[in-house]
């Protein structure tokens, strides 16, 4: 049976002008064998936390990503245990 245990593995925030544009930090993290990296932690317009998985932008300006959740329940599964590991870190201060 697959591990779908996500566990955050590092943290490094943001630059203090990357946090004023709602960039807050960078998080790499283990789901089963697989080391997931280059994702972003951001704070929405309406102030939510949202986790943006790495993509790449092709010459029509169209993103492709390299790894991402497979619908929107999963994604805020995500979304939710890595914001309450990362509540556990004290140089978490969103």
């Amino acid at each position: 049976m697959a591990d779908h245990t996500v566990t955050l593995r590092t943290w490094v925030k943001a630059s203090e002008a990357e946090v004023r544009t709602g960039l807050l930090g960078y998080v790499s993290v283990v789901y089963g064998d697989l080391l997931l990296d280059g994702l972003v932690l951001r704070r929405t317009a309406d102030g939510r936390f949202a986790i943006s998985f790495p993509a790449r932008t092709d010459r029509a300006g169209r993103k492709h990503s390299y790894i991402r959740p497979a619908n929107d329940e999963v994604r805020k599964a995500i979304e939710a245990e890595l914001l309450w590991q990362l509540g556990e870190h004290p140089e978490f201060t969103p």
